[in-house]
């Protein structure tokens, strides 16, 4: 079991990123909070020594990718949310984002964690294969996939230009 200052420096650096790895997928606060709230107890009951701060991030963002998925698949997870339920919520990411964030959600399921890692957390391709488990030259194809799919979202080049930083 892990000492309360571990576990306190943990959430304090990690807790954004495992909140909106959970929006993400869950698009909803409820869950959200729960599946925090399990990650960070397993992350207490883990005997996992890591290796360095990369080694715990991806630990902690592989935990909520399988918590998140494993509470999709449940039995008792009868009800979804709209894009607009989840827009009305206070936003975890600046409003400036918000039309970044609502094409980010809108893309297929695969596509979202690599945009999410590699766009948000700045992990690079092999470094989001070693995370979640697929072959590299595959996240290369997902992201130059989802990359195109967000130009033609959000307006193409002329988006880009108008707000460089936002999609690379």
């Amino acid at each position: 079991m892990r000492s309360e200052q571990e576990v306190n420096r943990a959430i304090e650096r990690y807790s954004n990123t495992v909140r909106r790895l959970c929006m993400i997928h869950l698009k909803n606060e409820a869950d959200t909070e729960d599946i925090f709230q399990t990650v960070f107890l397993k992350y207490v009951l883990s005997s996992v020594s890591f290796e360095s701060e990369e080694h715990e991030k991806a630990w902690l963002i592989r935990v909520t990718i399988n918590a998140c998925k494993d509470l999709i698949r449940s039995f008792f997870r009868s009800h979804t949310v709209s894009l607009d339920e989840v827009m009305e919520q206070p936003a975890l990411l600046p409003p400036d984002n918000r039309e970044v964030l609502e094409a980010v959600l809108s893309l297929p399921k695969k596509y979202k964690d690599v945009v999410y890692l590699h766009y948000y957390e700045g992990y690079t391709a092999p470094q989001i294969s070693r995370i979640i488990g697929k072959n590299v030259n595959t996240i290369y194809t997902l992201l130059t996939r989802s990359k195109q799919m967000l130009r033609e979202k959000l307006g193409g080049d002329a988006y880009d230009s108008r707000n460089k930083g936002s999609v690379r």
